[in-house]
């Protein structure tokens, strides 16, 4: 099982409940258009897994966003980590002419 969804009050949340690959990317886009053609929900929130997403999930995210603009269905996005500013103080220095220098 790739997803898990709930219906509540209009809201359609779906759970990736792992990171996906290439292989499993477009199912899980194709499942949550299903939901969202077959539900109509007045929004959609969409739980990314822990961790880091990978370029398949985020993949999949960017689909389903895509999907509810063109249907004017609000998106919400949860789960994904949120950079601290410890996280931010390991980055590398910006230069003004938009090089980096790393420390």
């Amino acid at each position: 099982m790739l997803i898990t969804h709930a219906l509540d009050r209009g809201t359609l949340t779906v759970k990736i409940l792992h990171g996906l690959d290439i292989t499993n990317r477009a199912a899980v886009a194709f499942q949550i258009e299903a939901l969202v053609t077959t539900h109509h929900p007045d929004q959609v929130v969409l739980e990314l897994p822990g961790g880091e997403p990978g370029p398949a999930t985020l993949s999949a995210m960017a689909r389903t966003q895509r999907m509810c603009r063109s249907l004017d269905i609000p998106f919400t996005v949860t789960g994904a980590p949120a950079h601290t500013q410890e996280a931010d103080s390991q980055a590398p220095e910006r230069l003004a002419t938009g090089a980096r220098r790393d420390r």
